[in-house]
């Protein structure tokens, strides 16, 4: 029996703080998404969800809502101000109860994988990682027992501190799809766009992270170690000026002197301050551009029954060809044993 899903309607879903700009809102309806619900339900419980489900993204692309194909075609063009992008009321199909570990086998059906696979494959392709649940193309997100503590996206007792998704990676995503499947009203997913940095941020300051003086370590869920050297110096911001390209990590990146230690740690205050939470509920969708908006999440308490928080994520890149050395179909390894690559 699907485990029941309804939520207080006494919480805002945006909760502002700071001097944020807005996420877009599009709204949707079960009637939008009737023709890709039906075409997902008519695949056995059981399909694997791999290159294949993702070649069935192509015909579909035809079937998703015309709002939310502008949507986001409008936003591979332009991230705008907010860097995210919110699309709201996507069915999530019938649920089990939230599985213990992102990998458990669960007997859900795909409504939830395709439509996921569909909007992702509008914006790009979708990849895997080897590293992160196997190199899965739709990854479960859940609060873990062990990992409760941990800076993982299966922690649950501690901040998820800021960050670009896989900073250190050569081959880092262009899209970060989060889509909700069973919500949890205290926790809020937190974001900040580099437009609300820059206007945090001095003009010196921007010109220190304009310039290579910064390093960042392999994640440990990449194999990284303490003793494993740094990646190769690159700068936080970089490209157009007005609209640059940022890369950050809170945990994981560097200044390489007492300067870019000091802006880097300024760069982490003006986000904390200038943030805005999102409380995500079941059906919506959040597509994050990962070079224009890092992410973090707060604390919440799990409770391991069923019940917790469980959202799905995928990973879209805007092109497989440079990333050929290091993948097999759409799952994406590249080798940290002798450091980051350059």
């Amino acid at each position: 029996m699907p485990v029941d899903t309804s939520t207080s309607a006494a919480a805002p879903r945006l909760l502002p703080r700071g001097e944020h700009h807005p996420v877009p809102e599009v709204s949707t309806s079960d009637a939008d998404w009737a023709a890709l619900a039906d075409r997902a339900l008519d695949l056995h419980p059981s399909t694997a969800v791999d290159e294949g489900l993702v070649d069935l993204t192509e015909p579909a692309q035809d079937q998703l809502p015309p709002v939310i194909r502008r949507a986001l075609a409008d936003f591979s063009v332009d991230p705008g101000p907010a860097g995210a992008l919110l699309l709201r009321g996507l069915p999530v199909g019938d649920l089990p109860a939230t599985p213990p570990s992102p990998t458990a086998p669960t007997a859900k059906d795909r409504v939830s994988e395709l439509i996921l696979l569909t909007v992702a494959r509008a914006l790009g392709e979708p990849v895997g990682y080897g590293p992160e649940h196997g190199g899965a193309l739709v990854q479960n997100l859940l609060p873990v027992r062990a990992a409760a503590a941990t800076q993982t996206s299966t922690s649950s007792a501690v901040d998820l501190e800021f960050h670009t998704e896989t900073a250190f990676h050569p081959h880092r995503p262009r899209y970060l799809l989060l889509s909700c499947l069973r919500s949890d009203r205290s926790a809020r997913t937190y974001l900040c766009s580099v437009r609300a940095l820059l206007e945090g941020l001095t003009a010196s300051e921007r010109l220190v992270l304009s310039e290579p003086r910064f390093r960042t370590r392999v994640d440990e869920s990449f194999g990284g170690t303490p003793d494993m050297p740094l990646g190769p110096l690159v700068p936080v911001l970089s490209g157009d000026r007005a609209a640059p390209t940022l890369v950050f990590d809170d945990q994981l990146m560097v200044g390489t002197d007492p300067k870019a230690r000091r802006v880097l740690a300024r760069l982490a205050d003006v986000a904390r301050t200038r943030r805005l939470a999102v409380v995500l509920e079941p059906g919506d969708l959040l597509v994050v551009d990962n070079h224009a908006c890092i992410h973090g999440r707060s604390s919440f308490s799990a409770r391991y029954d069923g019940t917790d928080r469980w959202l799905q994520r995928a990973f879209v890149i805007e092109d497989l060809a440079p990333s050929a050395p290091d993948r097999v179909g759409r799952i994406i390894d590249t080798d940290f044993a002798s450091g980051p690559a350059s």
